[in-house]
C-alpha cells in the first residue's frame, strides 16, 4: 500500500485504521526498480546423510585411505555429493526473482543461504512457511513489494552486536509495513571439515555480525577472522571448497546441510545472545488492544536547543514507554544549509520504537504533538511485540 501524505494542521487526526499510516516529508523517499526473470526459484536440498562417511575415508592431506575399492567408492561418493551442491539453486538475487508463486504455502524471504539464523527466525515467526533465501537484504524487501514473496523476516538487532543500520535505512527507503517481530536465541558453532581439528584452523569465515559476537573465542584461537555475507554461505563455502586450514562461525543446522564437524559449541562471548527480527508485508495489520503492542516510527527534526529533548518529552508526559532509539544521518541530505549559506551540522533521522498500540489514543495523541514540531513523520509499524523468552 503506498504511503499518504499527513499535512500538518489542527484539523489533522490519526486513527486507528490504515489512515494512521502515514507521513509526511518534504522529499520523496526513491524505491529501486528491479526487473525480474522467468526463473522459478527451486527448494533446496541437503546434502544425503552419506557425507559424513565419504568425509571419513579422505586424510587430512587428501590422499586416499589404503583400501583401493573404499577409495574409489569413496571419490565417486564426494563427486556425487559435491554434484548435488553445484546443483543447488542459489538465492534470490536482484537479478533472477522469480515472478510466480507456487502452492498455497505463505513464502517467506530470509537473507542468507539455507541453514542462516535467519531461516529459523522465519519458521518461528511464520511456522510451516516455504522459506525462500535472498542474497541481500534489498533482493529480500523489493521480492515482497513485488508479491513475489508475502512476507520477509529480517534481522534488526543483536544484543552483543547491535543495530543493523542496513535494514533501518532499507525500512525508508521502501513501503513496507512492520506487522510483527520474533527474538531469536543465537547459539554459534564453529565447524570444519571432517578430520580437520581445532589446532589446524589459521581463518574463520562468518558474517560480521558473527565474528564480533565470538570475539573472546576467536581471540584465545588466534585465527584470522574472515567476513562474508552470511554464516550458512560460510559454511557452504568451507565444504565446498574442502579447506583444511579453514573453519566458519554458523549454526549447528548449517553443519548437518553442509555435512561439517561441529569442533565448538556456544562459542558466543554471551549465552543470552537474542537478535531481534521484524517480520514485514506489504500492508499493515489493523492494530488492537487485547495484547502488548510495540509500535516504530522514525522522524526528523529541526536543529534548535532542546528539540530532541521536546520530542521524547511527547511520549514522558503520557507515560509511554520507550524501548529504542536509534539515529541515523539522511542519506541524501546529511549536512541542513543555514540561512547564511554554510553547513554547520548533520541531519539525522530518529528510528523509536514504544510499547503502545495506535489503537491507543494515548498514543496517537503523543504522535499528534510530536507532528507540531517534527520536520518528517512516519508511522513504521504496529504490531504484536514478542513477550516469549525465546
Amino acid at each position: 500500500m503506498a504511503a499518504t501524505t499527513l499535512r500538518a494542521g489542527p484539523s489533522t487526526t490519526l486513527r486507528s485504521d490504515r489512515n494512521l499510516y502515514t507521513h509526511r516529508s518534504r522529499d520523496r523517499i526513491p524505491t529501486i526498480t528491479i526487473k525480474a526473470s522467468t526463473q522459478n526459484p527451486q527448494k533446496w536440498r541437503t546434502f544425503r546423510s552419506a557425507t559424513c562417511s565419504v568425509h571419513a575415508n579422505k586424510t587430512l592431506d587428501g590422499n586416499s585411505s589404503s583400501s583401493s575399492s573404499n577409495s574409489n567408492g569413496g571419490d565417486k561418493e564426494l563427486q556425487r555429493i559435491f554434484d548435488d551442491a553445484q546443483s543447488l539453486p542459489k538465492p534470490l538475487s536482484v537479478s533472477d526473482l522469480s515472478s510466480s508463486s507456487s502452492g498455497s504455502r505463505l513464502r517467506v524471504a530470509y537473507q542468507g543461504f539455507p541453514g542462516a539464523f535467519s531461516e529459523s527466525a522465519a519458521a518461528k515467526a511464520y511456522p510451516n512457511c516455504e522459506a525462500v533465501p535472498c542474497e541481500q537484504f534489498d533482493t529480500a524487501f523489493d521480492a515482497v513489494e513485488r508479491w513475489l514473496v508475502d512476507r520477509a523476516v529480517l534481522p534488526i538487532e543483536n544484543s552483543l552486536g547491535g543495530s543493523i543500520h542496513r535494514n533501518y535505512d532499507l525500512l525508508l527507503r521502501h513501503s513496507l509495513h512492520i506487522v510483527g517481530e520474533v527474538r531469536l536465541s543465537i547459539r554459534h558453532c564453529l565447524l570444519a571439515n571432517q578430520g580437520v581439528k581445532l589446532e589446524d584452523l589459521r581463518r574463520v569465515l562468518s558474517h560480521p555480525q558473527a565474528l564480533s559476537q565470538c570475539e573472546n573465542t576467536l581471540t584465545k584461537l588466534g585465527v584470522v577472522r574472515e567476513a562474508v555475507d552470511d554464516t550458512a554461505g560460510a559454511a557452504q563455502y568451507v565444504a565446498l571448497q574442502q579447506l583444511k586450514d579453514a573453519g566458519a562461525v554458523a549454526s549447528a543446522g548449517a553443519a548437518k546441510i553442509y555435512g561439517l564437524n561441529i569442533l565448538a559449541e556456544d562459542i558466543q562471548d554471551d549465552a543470552d545472545n537474542i537478535t531481534r527480527f521484524l517480520m514485514l508485508a506489504r500492508e499493515p495489520i489493523i492494530p488492537g488492544i487485547d495484547r502488548p503492542f510495540k509500535t516504530s516510527i522514525v522522524f526528523s527534526l529541526e536543529e534548535g536547543p532542546g528539540i530532541l529533548f521536546k520530542a521524547l518529552a511527547v511520549f514522558a508526559l503520557r507515560r509511554i514507554n520507550l524501548t529504542k532509539i536509534e539515529s541515523r544521518p539522511r542519506r541524501k541530505q546529511p549536512m541542513r544549509l543555514l540561512d547564511d549559506g554554510s553547513l554547520k551540522y548533520f541531519d539525522y533521522l530518529f528510528y523509536v520504537d514504544f510499547d503502545a498500540s495506535m489503537a491507543d489514543e494515548n498514543a496517537q495523541n503523543a504522535l499528534r504533538h510530536l507532528e507540531e514540531f517534527a520536520t518528517f513523520l512516519r508511522v513504521l509499524g504496529s504490531y504484536p511485540a514478542d513477550i516469549s523468552l525465546t
